[in-house]
């Protein structure tokens, strides 16, 4: 069984290249609404999944890893602050969520952004220095911000069956059961540091990642090089791991592995001991929810479509009349 990818903020120094401490800063305020804070350690953990797999997809950060870092940072800053509008919009209406509601959300978040690791899950929760009870406080105002603009826009025309029917077709493999997603690659392990190789540093190491990598890409036989470059259990195989469960990999690992084409190699990846070139053979995803038993979110999917633009100009209306302040990233 392959090892748990184990996502660590500094695993190793690579030469003199670009690197953050950590995801973001996790004290202070990230921006002020109307006077109600939305604290650093709130974009921190709603980006710490994210982040974790751009360290592990671009093991010398560079360019491509910024832009999508601070695309990420202030996509999800903007929906907090447009949260936090919407919040104060509808406050006197009272609204509430049931706590098994609550519950609900919070486990379908776990199964989908960590596989079901309630571990990995508490952990962010700790790196970012949230409770427990503070991110069930965001899962129900992220909850009310959408039966709010259920309501605000309850007028939509109805969806139409073949609407709903083309919804779900769209989005069912989101909504499947992720923790009976299976896999079958091939996997080329170099080390950060080289035992029968004392001059080798993880600049060299990764160096030498990134020409086998591109030998791979270039048609050389994949499982030829696994035997001759690999470092792990595997080699032998030609890297070969056939059927692997999604949750015997980390989060950030399989949403690579699981977003990548087959028969193409991806990597080098960074791993907490070296870097990662693989090629995806074949995955078995876990079953979709039948139509049935989602149709009324599916539906809800459809309602937001058709109000997009309505809703576009109103959010855009509020943000002019809101006191909003960011602080520095």
């Amino acid at each position: 069984m392959i090892r748990k990818l184990a996502f660590l903020f500094t695993p190793f120094v690579i030469g003199a290249l670009p690197a953050h401490s950590q995801a973001v800063e996790v004290n202070g305020i990230a921006a002020k609404v109307n006077g109600s804070v939305i604290t650093k350690n709130e974009v921190a953990f709603m980006l710490s999944p994210l982040y974790s797999q751009l360290v592990t997809q671009f093991p010398r950060r560079g360019p491509e890893f910024e832009k999508q870092f601070t695309e990420a940072r202030e996509k999800i800053l903007q929906e907090l602050i447009d949260r936090r509008i919407i919040l104060d919009e509808f406050k006197q209406i009272g609204a509430s969520i049931k706590p098994n509601l609550i519950d609900e959300e919070v486990k379908r978040q776990i199964r989908e952004l960590y596989n079901s690791d309630e571990a990995k899950f508490r952990e962010e929760l700790k790196k970012s220095r949230m409770t427990m009870d503070g991110y069930r406080e965001m899962t129900r105002e992220k909850m009310v911000v959408q039966a709010m603009r259920a309501q605000q826009f309850s007028d939509a025309p109805p969806p139409l069956p073949n609407e709903v029917q083309n919804e779900y077709d769209e989005v069912k493999s989101t909504l499947r059961d992720v923790a009976q997603d299976k896999i079958s690659f091939r996997k080329i392990f170099i080390p950060a540091s080289d035992p029968e190789n004392p001059i080798a540093s993880p600049e060299t190491q990764l160096a030498l990642a990134e020409d086998i990598a591109k030998q791979a890409k270039e048609g050389k036989s994949f499982e030829d090089l696994a035997k001759t470059y690999s470092k792990d259990a595997f080699a032998e195989l030609g890297g070969l791991q056939e059927n692997l469960p999604r949750t015997d990999l980390s989060p950030e690992f399989s949403a690579i592995l699981f977003d990548a084409p087959e028969n193409q190699a991806i990597g080098p990846l960074l791993d907490p001991r070296g870097f990662t070139i693989v090629v995806v053979i074949s995955k078995s995803l876990g079953p979709a929810p039948a139509l049935s038993t989602v149709r009324p979110m599916v539906e809800e999917r459809v309602r937001r479509k058709k109000t997009s633009a309505q809703y576009d100009r109103w959010i855009e209306s509020r943000r002019k009349r809101a006191m909003i302040t960011r602080s520095g990233n």
